[in-house]
């Protein structure tokens, strides 16, 4: 007697959906910085409130669906490798072409270091009870927001102040403690941003039960579903892309 036919897997397709969504706001921001900072169009623009909020709601999307989807990764071990790895390309090639905006452990080292962490915790701690490591997560994330200024705290308030010794070692530059004079154009170390992966992960632990959820995931976005699908790639072509277009765009408005 031969065996049954397996169902098929179900395809979350709103993860790359809101992924999708997410990678569009990433190209007009990328876009807007090379006109307006880079070119000089408003040398102010980065320092703008919206324009921040804008960033980190960029930022924070990518990162939490990170950790959701590491639940459907073939392996994760690898897939931790080579976001490490293409994010160093990335450095090595904004260092040689454009050393003023050298990215030194932006979003793919970030979210590489995270997966290859989730590896671990993944296999030493327990799952019944998601809701609470869901929160806890959260709250470390939020706690560890400032830790690049040298404190922890919530809501701008600060707790604790950190020793200065951490800041003065760069290679703690990577878990969030930049020394003096450390710039870099794209910057997600491990602390705090770790915590929010972690927070994705835990969320997909938390939901992912219910077949209502499953049902709601499993929605398309169109054209957004299908752009979420190629992310990494469009991500590591964009930039010089952008930066063409916005040189151009500059050489016109002359």
């Amino acid at each position: 007697m031969s065996d049954s036919p397996k169902e098929p897997r179900p395809y979350y397709h709103l993860i790359n959906g809101i992924r999708g969504f997410a990678l569009l706001n990433m190209l007009l921001f990328h876009f807007s910085y090379d006109i307006f900072m880079i070119f000089g169009a408003d040398p102010n623009w980065y320092r703008k409130t919206w324009v921040h909020v804008w960033q980190q709601c960029i930022c924070i999307t990518f990162l939490f669906l990170s950790g959701i989807a590491w639940h459907f990764g073939h392996n994760n071990l690898r897939k931790g490798l080579l976001l490490n790895l293409l994010g160093l390309v990335i450095t090595g090639v904004t260092l040689v072409f454009l050393p003023s905006e050298t990215v030194w452990f932006g979003i793919l080292n970030g979210i590489g270091c995270a997966t290859l962490l989730l590896c671990l915790m993944d296999k030493l701690i327990p799952k019944g009870r998601p809701a609470v490591e869901l929160g806890l997560s959260l709250l470390l994330f939020l706690l560890f927001r400032q830790v690049s200024d040298g404190y922890l705290g919530l809501f701008g308030m600060q707790w604790i102040t950190l020793p200065e010794a951490l800041y003065r070692t760069k290679f703690l530059v990577i878990l969030g403690f930049p020394y003096p004079g450390f710039r870099s154009s794209d910057y997600f170390p491990i602390l705090p941003w770790s915590f929010l992966v972690m927070a994705g992960y835990w969320f997909w632990e938390l939901v992912s039960p219910y077949e209502k959820w499953r049902e709601f995931f499993q929605m398309q976005v169109p054209i957004f579903s299908t752009l979420g699908r190629r992310t990494i790639w469009i991500y590591m072509l964009h930039q010089p892309v952008l930066y063409g277009i916005a040189y151009g765009v500059n050489s016109l408005l002359k």
